[in-house]
């Protein structure tokens, strides 16, 4: 079933029920609300922003976006980008695109100008649907973007060199457009998060989007009261197929923006969201937060219906699940593992009751199968390392346009070698051990980054650490650690040392540097970044004295 069919059901079984808020609480209301905006709720200038939409105006916008398309000569099979923030209009437009038999290709908000080209290019899109916040990139690339291509810019106030979507949709039907879909249609594009270099296209069709839609469901048990937060970027598959599990339910989401303790805590309690999913960095805030008094849970009444609060995209430290559970004894917790290629998270899960194997990415989700193999693809014992592989209905089709990376980690058996290492537990429990190419190769030994990291963020101090190799010329690499301190907090060298020794010595980072750990819009760690700052050892000992 098309992942476009729950949407008709849902504005036809909750027609003027409330399916998307957008809630912007650093901005103020101030416009006149026009007769045109009848699906949005009227503010005072004094007010948050606060947008909302019920599922039967979702769907008819989804249909006028369609039909514009089909007026503008889009074709089944053609590729639609998005280039803007969580809004409104992101998911109606695309569905929409899903709707005509195209193929949608979001792209990350952070992609810089020659990014966007590269990717444009690169996926063969034919229109790109893009955000104010994006004028100036799009400008100084405008004159090679422009050429085939339609740009439709989405916002008040339309550049000279777009397509005004408000005047493009005003008049189009919001009538279904009636396009035969089926699982086997191609569906998306999705870009590598270029931790390891630049996007790859990772293509997927419609069976996949419905099992990220069914694993959510099945994994959350959402149901029709259940409200979701949403956070995390709309561009990536962690936030959209989390948000599918509403989507099945026919439930409300609220897409937030600000990852600040206080807001997140308030939408929470406002909005009276029962889930969320958040990042590594945003719960260790809000922990922070209440560690130092800056907020109390007093000051949010309606806190109780929150009964879910899981995290994926990148390891989760132990240390801070307990600490979690200080705070909220009653939250049921899961860990979310997959990656673009498997269709975002589910593929491994570490489930509701499982809070005694936390550290674990848990078991195969519904409708999947995990196993670890050695360098000759041959499943190892229990316990011991290899790279993990994942088989189900959410893996992709290929590389778009890249066969030699396709072939490399697509058998041909089914099955996606995912290049992370991970080894499996006496009970069937995966934990993740590290990325197979963040591996460092000290003196003939393997030090994996992410069991490093996870030692030194039981320090009391740190707030976020990030251990790279470094070159040495003895050793050929020697673990760095790049350690983010907690606001307020000092630290020495000698001091990480000393609570190092509790890691077995070849383990020990080899160099301690205090700095910003720079991540991503999901939460990964920009290793790549990191490699390229303090790759030389004279740049690190600039940093160790600075």
């Amino acid at each position: 079933m098309p992942i476009t069919d729950l949407l008709e059901k849902n504005a036809k079984l909750y027609a003027n029920e409330v399916a998307l808020v957008e809630l912007n609480p650093g901005m103020k209301e101030n416009r006149r609300i026009t007769w045109k905006d009848y699906s949005l709720i009227q503010r005072t200038e004094d007010m948050p922003y606060r947008h909302e939409i019920t599922w039967s105006v979702f769907d008819e916008k989804a249909n006028r976006v369609a039909n514009m398309l089909l007026s503008k000569g889009v074709n089944r099979g053609e590729k639609v980008a998005i280039l803007m923030m969580n809004c409104l209009e992101w998911l109606p437009i695309y569905f929409g695109i899903l709707k005509t038999g195209a193929i949608a290709v979001p792209f990350n908000f952070r992609y810089s100008a020659d990014e966007i080209e590269y990717c444009a290019d690169l996926a063969e899109v034919s229109v790109l649907f893009f955000g104010p916040q994006f004028i100036g990139r799009i400008e100084a690339i405008e004159e090679k973007l422009s050429k085939g291509r339609l740009l439709i810019y989405v916002g008040e106030n339309c550049p000279t060199f777009a397509d005004s979507y408000m005047e493009l949709t005003a008049d189009c039907s919001s009538q279904p457009p009636l396009i035969p879909l089926n699982d086997d249609d191609e569906a998306a594009i999705y870009f590598s998060s270029g931790t390891t270099g630049f996007p790859k296209a990772i293509l997927h069709k419609h069976r996949s989007l419905t099992q990220s839609a069914i694993v959510e469901q099945k994994h959350h048990l959402q149901e029709h009261d259940d409200v979701f937060l949403c956070i995390p970027p709309l561009y990536h598959t962690g936030a959209k197929m989390h948000w599918f599990g509403s989507l099945i339910s026919g439930g409300k989401a609220v897409l937030l923006k600000g990852t600040e303790p206080d807001v997140v805590l308030k939408a929470v309690s406002e909005e009276k969201c029962t889930i969320v999913w958040l990042l590594v960095p945003w719960a260790q805030d809000i922990l922070d937060a209440l560690d130092r008094g800056d907020i109390k849970l007093s000051d949010y009444p309606d806190l109780k219906q929150w009964r879910l609060m899981h995290i994926g995209a990148q390891p989760v430290p132990p240390s801070l699940i307990r600490h979690w559970k200080d705070y909220f004894p009653d939250h049921d917790y899961d860990t979310n593992y997959g990656l673009s290629e498997s269709i975002g998270p589910g593929c491994v899960h570490l489930g509701l009751h499982h809070e005694h194997k936390i550290g674990a990415i848990g078991i195969p989700g519904y409708n999947w199968e995990a196993k670890i193999v050695d360098e000759n693809y041959e499943i190892v014992p229990q316990g011991k390392e290899g790279e993990l592989c994942v088989k189900g209905p959410g893996v992709m089709e290929c590389y778009y346009r890249n066969p030699e990376a396709s072939a490399e980690v697509l058998p041909g058996d089914g099955w996606l070698k995912t290049g992370d290492v991970a080894m499996q537990d006496e009970d069937g429990f995966i934990f993740l051990v590290d990325r197979k190419k963040d591996v460092i190769v000290s003196g003939g030994e393997n030090l994996y980054p992410v069991q490093i990291e996870d030692f030194l963020r039981g320090n009391e101090k740190i707030n976020d650490v990030a251990v790279i190799g470094l070159p040495d010329k003895r050793l050929g690499e020697v673990a760095g650690a790049i350690i983010q301190l907690k606001e307020g907090m000092e630290a020495t060298e000698e001091e990480i040392n000393t609570f190092c020794e509790g890691l077995p010595r070849y383990k020990r980072p080899h160099k301690i540097i205090f700095a910003e750990v720079p991540r991503n819009a999901t939460g990964k760690i920009e290793k790549p970044l990191l490699r390229k700052r303090y790759g030389a050892d004279k740049l690190v000992a600039k940093e160790i004295e600075n």
